[in-house]
């Protein structure tokens, strides 16, 4: 089952959005998903109507085992749950550093969870860090929202070089292009330009919509309460891309049988 990291070292780019839908879409699949919810800022947490509660904060992962499953919790959608955040993760490097192989410690914590979700979701916070190395190497496939704005897009070339300095390149990457308003002329701009010559953009993108910025209020995916809203078709083509070029699709798959990337 693939773990799907969702991450960029710069903030506000619609990272967390996307992690929620993206994880809501799973699960609507039929396909038995778990969001994790890395950010010590905990807005996914707070989109699903989740109160966190995890005892020892981020010693919950790096032990893993029955500390790790005690601390998932069910959200209101079915075949998706959640592992909540904690304020305690700013700690998190600190937590692996302490760790012989704490690189490694996030993806041996999450291995036993494989055999009960055929996605799991990373919602990753925005650092360069000892967690940042152990998300990669948790992880099967990267996506990374990207704003067509020139900084943001600086942001995304730093990633991707410490990704490959870091010996990570062997895993799919993939980009999209995320808040996007097409009356501006540098969005436009940008998509085109990088359209045209980086093959790891995916055609999907998601604007900037009000529907969108209502999950706030609403504290749902904007699939679940606009379904047939520019944002709520946005993801779901997104997702759909998503499965046809980089992950496995669940119905042709069983959760048990479905390997890693």
């Amino acid at each position: 089952m693939p773990t799907l990291a969702i991450f960029h070292t710069k903030g506000g780019v619609g990272k967390t959005a996307a992690a929620v839908n993206l994880a809501y879409l799973a699960a609507q699949s039929d396909a038995p998903t778990l969001l994790c919810d890395l950010d010590p800022q905990g807005s996914a947490t707070f989109y699903f109507r989740v109160k966190p509660h995890v005892q020892a904060g981020a010693k919950v992962i790096t032990r893993g085992g029955k500390h790790l499953t005690q601390s998932i919790k069910e959200t209101d959608y079915e075949g998706l749950d959640l592992l909540p955040s904690d304020v305690s993760y700013r700690h998190f490097s600190l937590a692996l550093d302490k760790i012989k192989g704490g690189k490694k410690r996030l993806q041996e914590s999450l291995a036993p969870l494989q055999a009960l979700y055929t996605y799991i979701v990373l919602d990753c916070p925005p650092t360069l860090s000892l967690l940042t190395e152990s998300i990669l190497t948790a992880a099967d496939n990267l996506l990374i929202p990207v704003v067509p704005t020139t900084l943001s897009m600086r942001a995304y070339a730093q990633l991707l070089a410490f990704v490959y300095d870091q010996h990570y390149g062997d895993r799919p990457i993939t980009a999209f292009f995320s808040m996007v308003e097409r009356s501006k002329t540098l969005h436009r701009t940008v998509m085109q330009e990088t359209l045209g010559h980086d093959h790891r953009f995916l055609k999907s993108f998601i604007p900037y919509t009000a529907d969108i910025e209502k999950m706030g209020l609403r504290r749902e995916p904007v699939g679940a309460f606009a379904p047939h809203s520019p944002g709520a078709l946005a993801y779901a083509a997104l997702w759909q891309e998503l499965q046809s070029g980089w992950l496995p699709n669940p119905s042709l798959q069983h959760p048990m049988e479905t390997e890693s990337l």
